[in-house]
């Protein structure tokens, strides 16, 4: 069966009724210019972030009944159960010495790659405890995907450049792998989508300025045609696996637009969100 069929039998499956919930996506309102976000104070006059966002009500459907039914290859994401044996997420070393390779190895299972090389890592709270060795960053609002067409295989050559250009002749992956720290997690979860319902058009490539270089993520315009898919109530014992860029222009999963909502069924007492995410370069 080729890619193509695969992908019409998932959308035929994915038609089964599943809970869901109605909540705001932050979409941005397109313009005639290349959007552009620094990320470090810019000079006098210059906005640090250029563009605008226009919130979307938007049915965003539980992933849970068809978990076992997702791919990367055809929706881009996959919910999976992952104990850890990372005892602090807070430490840069541990999460290193020992989260990087029990996910490395958890990927490479997953996918079936040759080898995966993870090159960072994000923690994320939405609330300041003011504790200074725990680093604090927002959960992200805005529909977005972390790398493009021209930043994908960039990232390859800035990371690996003596094997960069072997290695971008054959196929490969950006995929970024995210947990909650503590769960059950109901304040601002991340939902993702489907990457077949995404149009070549709803990606806005936007420039992230760095003081030493360039970088370039999507932002993505609304279209109600996107089908959008979150895990309720998730564990520090589960994660997602989801695609934020892919070589290959066969009709799987390339892009996978994610933003943190507000869950609109969660509790009064829900746990601030806490979360880390992992991203790595996925070769086959």
């Amino acid at each position: 069966m080729s890619v193509a069929e695969d992908i019409v039998l998932e959308r035929v499956q994915e038609t089964e009724p599943s809970p869901q919930v109605t909540a705001a996506l932050s979409y941005i309102v397109p313009t005639a210019e290349k959007p552009h976000s620094y990320m470090y104070e810019p000079p006098p006059g210059i906005p640090k972030l250029s563009a605008s966002y226009q919130q979307h009500a938007t049915v965003i459907r539980s992933m849970r009944p068809i978990a076992d039914r997702l791919s990367l290859d055809v929706q881009g994401f996959r919910l999976l159960e992952h104990r850890s044996a990372v005892g602090n997420f807070y430490s840069d070393d541990e999460v290193r010495e020992r989260h990087y390779g029990e996910i490395a190895d958890l990927v490479i299972a997953a996918t079936g790659a040759k080898r995966v090389h993870v090159f960072d890592h994000t923690v994320r709270r939405r609330i300041d405890d003011g504790d200074a060795s725990r680093p604090r960053r927002e959960p992200v609002p805005r529909v977005h995907i972390d790398y493009t067409v021209k930043s994908g295989p960039q990232r390859v050559r800035d990371l690996l450049p003596d094997e960069a250009e072997a290695l971008l002749r054959r196929r490969f992956s950006i995929v970024n792998v995210w947990r909650p720290i503590r769960g059950p997690l109901e304040d601002a979860p991340l939902a993702l989508c489907d990457a077949q319902s995404v149009s070549p058009g709803d990606l806005i490539a936007s420039d992230l300025i760095y003081e030493d270089r360039i970088g370039e993520t999507y932002n993505v315009r609304h279209n109600p045609a996107h089908r959008w898919f979150y895990a309720p109530r998730m564990t520090r014992d589960e994660v997602l696996l989801f695609r934020c860029y892919d070589s290959l222009e066969d009709g799987r999963a390339r892009f996978v637009p994610h933003a943190a909502f507000q869950d609109p069924t969660a509790s009064v007492n829900a746990l601030p969100r806490e979360s880390i995410e992992l991203r790595m370069l996925v070769f086959y």
